[in-house]
């Protein structure tokens, strides 16, 4: 047991259950973040009593505080992790174009040979983007600064188009990451029979879509509101 993590299936446990951590934190997320949206139909974009202000002010909480550092740890474990075991893998068959997996599991998809691509641009564009929020909203709540208005944030990130466009990017990234990613949690921990493959292929298309979906609406509608 000592040296599980040193074989195949240990590498792929530890990526398991931090995309499960990845998943949770990114459903958590862009639902808080969707109340914005919620809040311009109300009339209550930029209110006090707005759902998203009452949003961040839920994630304030001490308990919540705790678990945000521990998901986005796992959100960081499971990126960073990721390009350490694609870089074993390419090494250990001896370059990038030495041979192809014969996994039709692994060959089905574009998003299931490009995990490190996508994984690259994620957490390149996810630097990016804790300037904007997590440093002036956690960081300050952190530190005992001033926290930033949420709504003026959002307004102030995505009113510039190029940036709206890095951020669309970076959540089509996402989507094809978590499309993969999804079956291929539960594919590790043994739900790989032919009948559970293709309704978790599903069910991850949707959990992706859903995810995705809300944080573009965020961004578009935050660059109208501008």
């Amino acid at each position: 047991m000592a040296n599980a993590f040193h074989y195949s299936i240990g590498r792929k446990l530890i990526q398991a259950v931090s995309g499960a951590f990845l998943i949770v934190f990114l459903l958590l997320h862009s639902t808080i973040n969707f109340f914005s949206v919620i809040d311009t139909f109300t009339g209550s974009f930029g209110a006090a009593d707005g759902l998203f202000q009452k949003g961040c002010e839920f994630m304030a909480l001490p308990i919540v505080t705790v678990m945000v550092p521990i998901l986005a740890l796992g959100f960081i474990i499971h990126i960073a992790y990721g390009i350490y075991i694609s870089a074993l893998n390419i090494k250990a068959r001896g370059g990038l174009c030495r041979y192809e997996s014969k996994s039709v599991a692994a060959a089905d998809s574009w998003a299931a040979k490009n995990m490190l691509v996508l994984g690259i641009i994620v957490l390149g564009i996810l630097a990016f983007h804790l300037t904007h929020f997590w440093a002036e909203m956690q960081l300050a709540m952190f530190t005992g600064a001033e926290e930033g208005n949420p709504y003026e944030l959002l307004t102030l990130t995505f009113g510039k188009w190029w940036v709206l466009v890095i951020y669309i990017i970076w959540f089509l990234a996402v989507w094809f990451h978590l499309c993969h990613g999804f079956w291929s949690m539960f594919q590790t921990v043994g739900w790989n029979n032919q009948t559970w493959f293709k309704r978790l292929k599903v069910i991850g298309i949707i959990v992706a879509t859903l995810i995705c979906a809300m944080f573009v609406a965020v961004a578009v509608n935050a660059f109208i509101q501008a």
